[in-house]
């Protein structure tokens, strides 16, 4: 195809303004590049707008072809605009003391409770006198090797110190019921979704320019079809999932139903066989080892399945170390990413068609029952439940039987070792409870009689506000003796129960039980006594009874 004049003019005033700025090469260089754009006939279009022999412009086309580097330099090494960091030796001091860490810069930066963006970082610098543009800001902060990130979720606060004991305890009670071909099952409720045209966090793939439109807002439409609620079950043996979405509450009424439903599905058809159930559980929410419903649920669902149902709870912080949160709820999560969830059918079908190379299966079904909130569970219902605190943290790890026997510790008859109608001041003195040898309590009963006294005597004396007016150990007798005084301190610090079940023991109040220990505790301080807490909790004296009780104690681990 020919080259028009008005082409070979706009050449011609192109190479006219070009051309004297320009060495010989660069010129058959823009001249053959001119010439490739035009195509056929474009070398003799050129050649003639820039009034050169087309050997010229061929020329230029044999040099392009040819592989020669690069021109390279035009001016001179140092030439040109030198840089700010090189005019201003001090703005990249400035600028790093800026953008230094919290706990390493200064306490006083003028930027400490802002956001640090490039643009105002210039401005402080500027401020300064160091006088910089967003972008060098940006420069010179990837030179020092800084980017942006955001916090990344590793830190977990505080951990309880039976943390990694309560692991192994988990692990140990697993195994024992798998070898047994005993069920284990790890639950808890999924994130609640909203039910619509919302943003569901991921992507998918989808044509270009061509994304699933969804609301400008996440606000729950009250016309609409509401939330749904994935409660999850995860049989760890069988791996395999049920999820019941429900529509109304997470309640602890809602999550039990969630496990008969699988245990009337699939669980008594998976184990025929089986007599015991393992719950593995967060320690908080709808299933949480505080909550009250969650146990008496528990308790019937035990009684309609003949089975021996035990809960064995993650310490507290720890719940995304639950199985079923990255066995189970990262894949369902995974399998919907980036897709509106406009239906329950839509999130049921979502659930039901995850699946892992690993061999994953899920069953989900819509749960659309109603379940009340705010019901309460009194103590004596509490007392009234077949069920058996374990001796390692009996808050977090029990066992809820079928019908009361002699375990359960609110049907426990009293033994003929035990008289009392709770546990005697003699037997609280048992190593099970006081972590120590009887000798060893003897002797530091023994350590803190004289001290103990001569504190409880300046007290006397401050409150009298003068001498004693009658002789000593007339009136009212104490209720506390020194070794009761000692003993219930160490009990105390020991952690096996509210300073309330203390005083129940020892059958005194509160407030006299409070001052016992105030006495008491400095005094194991000055001469250097620790006491380890228990792994044991209790919360009723019926507790502590039962535990004395039991003839075949539980292998307790250490804490540390």
């Amino acid at each position: 195809m020919g080259v028009s004049g008005a082409v070979r003019d706009q050449l011609a005033v192109k190479f006219g303004v070009l051309f004297p700025h320009l060495d010989e090469r660069q010129r058959r260089l823009l001249m053959e590049a001119e010439a490739r754009i035009r195509g056929h006939g474009g070398i003799r279009a050129v050649a003639r707008a820039a009034e050169v022999s087309e050997t010229t412009v061929r020329k230029g086309v044999a040099e392009l072809e040819s592989g020669k580097g690069p021109l390279g330099r035009v001016r001179k090494v140092g030439g040109g605009r030198k840089r700010a960091a090189d005019l201003d030796p001090g703005l990249r001091p400035a600028l790093l003391a800026l953008v230094e860490p919290d706990e390493r810069g200064d306490p006083k930066s003028p930027l400490r409770w802002t956001v640090k963006s490039t643009r105002s970082l210039a401005a402080e610098l500027t401020r300064q006198g160091h006088r910089v543009g967003a972008d060098t800001v940006g420069v010179l902060l990837r030179e020092e090797g800084f980017s942006l990130q955001a916090g990344v979720k590793t830190l977990e606060g505080k951990q309880h110190p039976d943390r990694d004991a309560q692991f192994r305890y988990i692990n140990e009670q697993a195994k024992d019921h798998m070898a047994d071909g005993q069920p284990v099952i790890s639950v808890d409720a999924k994130k609640k979704e909203l039910i619509g045209d919302y943003r569901n966090t991921g992507r998918q793939w989808r044509p270009s320019g061509e994304p699933v439109l969804v609301k400008t807002h996440d606000f729950l439409d009250r016309q609409g079809p509401g939330k749904a609620i994935p409660y999850g079950i995860y049989d760890l043996a069988a791996n395999t999932g049920w999820v019941s979405v429900g529509t109304d509450h997470d309640t602890a009424a809602f999550a039990v139903a969630s496990i008969r439903r699988w245990w009337q599905a699939r669980g008594r058809h998976d184990y025929p066989a089986a007599a015991r159930l393992l719950i593995t559980a967060d320690a908080g929410g709808s299933n949480g080892y505080r909550t009250r419903t969650w146990k008496t649920e528990l308790a019937a669902l035990a009684a309609d399945t003949g089975l021996d149902i035990t809960v064995c709870h993650m310490p507290p912080g720890t719940s995304k170390w639950n199985k079923i949160e990255h066995r189970l709820f990262s894949h369902i999560s995974m399998n919907w990413r980036g897709r509106p969830l406009t239906s329950h059918d839509v999130i049921i079908d979502s659930i039901a068609a995850t699946t892992t190379r690993t061999g994953l299966t899920v069953h989900a079904e819509l749960d659309p029952g109603i379940y009340d909130t705010g019901i309460k569970v009194t103590d004596s219902d509490i007392d009234a439940l077949p069920m058996h605190r374990h001796r390692f943290h009996g808050d977090w790890n029990y066992t809820l039987q079928p019908r009361p026997d002699s375990t359960t510790a609110a049907h426990t008859p009293r033994p003929a070792s035990l008289p009392c109608p709770q546990p005697c001041t003699r037997y609280l003195r048992s190593p099970e409870l006081t972590g120590m040898p009887e000798p060893a309590l003897d002797e530091l009963i023994g350590q803190l009689a004289q001290p103990l006294e001569e504190v409880r005597e300046r007290a006397r004396s401050q409150q009298r506000g003068g001498q004693r007016l009658r002789a000593r150990g007339a009136g009212g007798q104490d209720k506390l003796t020194t070794p009761a005084r000692v003993l219930a301190t160490v009990l105390y610090l020991r952690k096996i129960g509210t300073r309330d079940l203390l005083a129940q023991l020892f059958n005194v109040n509160g407030s006299t039980l409070t001052r016992a220990i105030h006495q008491v505790q400095p005094l194991l301080a000055e001469h250097s006594r620790t006491i380890s807490p228990s792994t044991a909790r209790f919360r009723t004296p019926a507790d502590v009874t039962a535990f004395l009780a039991n003839d075949v104690p539980t292998k307790i681990k250490p804490t540390r």
